[in-house]
């Protein structure tokens, strides 16, 4: 994986996950109280798919079009997805653009700022120099919304509980750590002990089934509350693509979260197929109690 986002952005996985977290956070504002999102690896904000072909050193080919680009101009879609799209619509033409290809890609920061009401509170971490500075110019006249330049797994002891009793974590590293894995685990026991009502949403590769498996069982050692686990392959094992999907890991996700993401993510394994074998899987990791 590679840390600096531009060629990667809007991929396959960017709209896997972005569409989940619009999911997510319409599904915690059903309540009027609002609550605090804590972003751990926020990134610089937003995206220019016209620079996506610039890698660091050599020109990388853009993963947008077999991610956002399929969806872009497609009819009928359903409606979790459908509000997605029209919320990457509306930033797309505030930032300029009035081409018929999209041109300008939000992050999570920036969704989550679009659907934020009065009420809710942003939390951005960046601990990358350059990448944080891009996202405090991208949000220095925000409402509610601070930019820290910290370790997002430490903002997770420094900021929680949150002051709103309510809160939703993403935790979207680079995977560039060899402990990657075992980062993410330690933070989660961290903000569990001090926030045990929270929703927290981990994004996670599909590279090497084994790595997966055995971050499952760690999490599961933690005794965490309900855990649903949603992935989806944009291709079988047998294909020669280094990244054959990504799944969401969300503890305590809201009621009946599961059927919307299940909807989603079906549809979009038909749509983002890039070789035979494409599939979406919904699971708990720790059942709901049945009262």
């Amino acid at each position: 994986m590679n840390y600096r986002h531009h060629f990667h952005a809007g991929n396959f996985a960017d709209v896997v996950k972005h569409a989940l977290l619009v999911q997510l956070i319409r599904a915690l504002q059903k309540k009027e109280k609002g609550f605090l999102y804590l972003d751990t690896h926020a990134g610089r904000g937003s995206y220019d798919l016209a620079a996506a072909e610039q890698g660091d050193s050599l020109k990388r080919k853009p993963e947008w079009p077999d991610g956002i680009g399929r969806l872009w101009t497609r009819a009928e879609l359903p409606e979790a997805l459908a509000g997605y799209v029209d919320l990457l619509r509306q930033f797309d033409r505030e930032r300029g653009n009035s081409g018929e290809t999209p041109r300008f890609y939000p992050g999570s920061p920036w969704i989550a700022r679009m659907l934020a009401r009065p009420q809710d509170r942003l939390a951005l971490c960046e601990k990358q120099p350059g990448e944080c500075a891009a996202l405090e110019n991208e949000f220095q006249f925000s409402p509610r919304t601070v930019v820290q330049a910290m370790d997002g797994y430490v903002a997770l002891r420094a900021m929680l509980p949150p002051s709103e009793k309510r809160g939703l974590v993403l935790i979207d590293p680079p995977f560039e750590a060899q402990d990657e894995w075992r980062q993410i685990v330690g933070a989660l026991r961290d903000g569990l002990r001090r926030f045990p009502s929270g929703v927290y949403a981990v994004w996670y590769p599909l590279t090497e089934r084994a790595k997966v498996d055995a971050f499952f069982a760690e999490l599961l050692a933690l005794g965490p509350p309900p855990t649903l686990v949603g992935e989806l392959a944009v291709a079988g094992d047998g294909s020669a693509l280094k990244m054959k999907g990504c799944g969401l890991v969300i503890i305590n996700p809201p009621w009946q979260f599961d059927r919307a993401a299940e909807t989603l993510l079906d549809f979009l394994a038909g749509v983002l197929e890039q070789a035979p074998g494409a599939a979406a899987r919904i699971s708990w990791l720790v059942p709901e109690q049945v009262a």
